[in-house]
């Protein structure tokens, strides 16, 4: 996976970003195709406060897999809502 050092998560926009907590805290990076992978595999190991926070973040990382050409299997998890 690319390397995300604190600076360079700093500089990203928040649209960078699958899921954005009520105090601003990012979380699953979806800046390029190692995050957007990173983010399938660990979607399901993230809090989120709502389960529309939940279902937002899962259709934001499958559409930036699908904008990346990312394969996304009606086996993964994150396929389907829930």
């Amino acid at each position: 996976m690319a390397e995300l050092d604190a600076e360079k998560r700093d500089k990203l926009p928040r649209d960078d970003f699958a899921y954005v907590d009520s105090k601003g805290g990012e979380h699953l990076p979806i800046n390029d195709e190692s995050h957007i992978r990173n983010a399938m595999s660990r979607w399901n190991q993230t809090n989120f406060e709502s389960a529309s926070d939940k279902e937002e973040a899962r259709r934001k990382i499958v559409a930036a897999a699908k904008r990346h050409g990312i394969e996304v299997s009606d086996a993964d998890k994150i396929a389907k809502p829930g």
